[in-house]
């Protein structure tokens, strides 16, 4: 067994990392007809039926989530505990809003229900034990059908997760009426015990894109809090962000399009280049927020062009700069592909310039720390550097 990990999936249960509030494995067990049973318990309370307990879902705030990335041994591809704590105290420090566990950054098709559990419960305790405690966690729970959701969604919850981010179902979409869509996300909304926030992202639903119509319908659900576009259309963001409920969470889903969705009527972004940069994709929001416009939009392009590397390579491309420029981040699960040394390096290349703008974001902005030996390379990052050390 590797020295950072202490598990087996044959044998893993969440107790031995310190999470015998969060999960209760009878709740999980048989009832004798194949299904959940209705009685669960978050430690000292109980909520049966799948009714939330109230006060314990801790609120969501507009700004910037970092769906995360899951860590794995690199000889075994069993999960690296140590590592995803470490980058979830990493992220919190740097000042995110909030986290996301089983995203497509953590390889949420590639775990196990007991992985996914342990990944949740495991970012749940490295943020309390360093003091961020009020931080909320999202949960990825989609799943093909309604009765699987539901259960994920009661699994995040024992685990330790705030809400849940649920993809529309795709498998048999040629199937579907038009209905059935709001038929699932109602029924699944019905029963969840965690409030849940509806993922709009056709490139992982063979093409499915959920029109702002239906979102805005299901948005009445009072246990539907929130969406997350990486749809990329502003222009359903704005119409949602304008017809929803108050308080609706209606959230781009790239850092490419942060500033358009804040200007849109959004509440912040959740993407995956806050796992690079974290401090960067925090620091346009907060610009917006204090009216310094024309700062933000330079950090806006300068983090776009950081992005577009990240969509172009993906998880894959996301690991292999954290590992070139943090020296952690190993490989996706096989068959993912694991970079060759010449692609690591183009793939941290593309990077450097948003690595620079992190490193001197994390600096504090001071004269010393602007990039003067990268003037030629990159000329409007050294003039956003200028402005900003003002």
């Amino acid at each position: 067994m590797p020295p950072h990990t202490n598990y087996s999936v044959s044998d893993i249960h969440i107790e031995p990392y310190g999470m015998s509030g969060f999960y209760n494995s009878d709740a999980f067990s048989d009832s004798g007809s194949g299904c959940i049973k209705t009685g669960f318990s978050y430690g000292s309370n109980e909520y049966p039926d799948g009714n939330v307990t109230e006060g314990r879902i801790r609120p969501l705030v507009p700004g910037i989530y970092a769906p995360t990335v899951a860590f794995f041994d690199e000889e075994t591809e069993d999960l690296d505990i140590d590592t995803i704590k470490k980058h979830a105290i990493r992220l919190a420090q740097a000042g995110l809003h909030g986290l996301v566990t089983q995203g497509s950054n953590g390889e949420a098709v590639h775990l196990s229900h007991t992985e996914r559990r342990i990944v949740t419960a495991s970012t749940r305790e490295a943020l309390d034990d360093a003091g961020f405690n009020n931080m909320p966690i999202i949960v990825g729970c989609g799943s093909q059908s309604i009765r699987e959701t539901i259960e994920l969604c009661h699994e995040a919850l024992l685990s330790g997760g705030d809400y849940a981010m649920i993809l529309p179902p795709s498998y048999y979409g040629a199937l579907y009426t038009p209905d059935s869509q709001l038929e699932f996300f109602t029924k699944i909304a019905d029963q969840s015990p965690v409030p849940i926030l509806i993922y709009n992202y056709p490139g992982a639903v063979s093409g499915i894109d959920l029109n702002s119509d239906v979102i805005t319908k299901l948005a009445k659900h009072p246990n539907i809090v929130g969406c997350k576009l990486t749809c990329g259309n502003t222009g359903k963001l704005g119409r949602i962000a304008a017809r929803a409920p108050p308080g609706f969470m209606t959230m781009g889903g790239s850092a490419d399009f942060t500033l358009p969705a804040l200007i849109g009527g959004g509440k912040g972004v959740i993407g995956g280049l806050a796992n690079i940069a974290p401090k960067a994709c925090v620091e346009v929001f907060k610009l917006y927020q204090a009216g310094k416009i024309d700062e933000a939009e330079k950090m806006q392009a300068v983090i776009g062009r950081g992005d577009w590397a990240a969509i172009k390579s993906g998880v894959v491309g996301t690991k292999s700069c954290l590992q070139s420029a943090f020296k952690y981040g190993g490989y996706g699960r096989k068959p993912l592909p694991r970079p060759t040394p010449e692609q690591a390096a183009a793939y941290l290349a593309e990077f450097e310039e948003l690595l620079l703008l992190e490193e001197f974001l994390m600096k504090g902005c001071r004269q010393e720390h602007i990039h003067t030996d990268k003037e030629e390379e990159y000329p409007e990052l050294l003039e956003l550097e200028k402005q900003l050390a003002e």
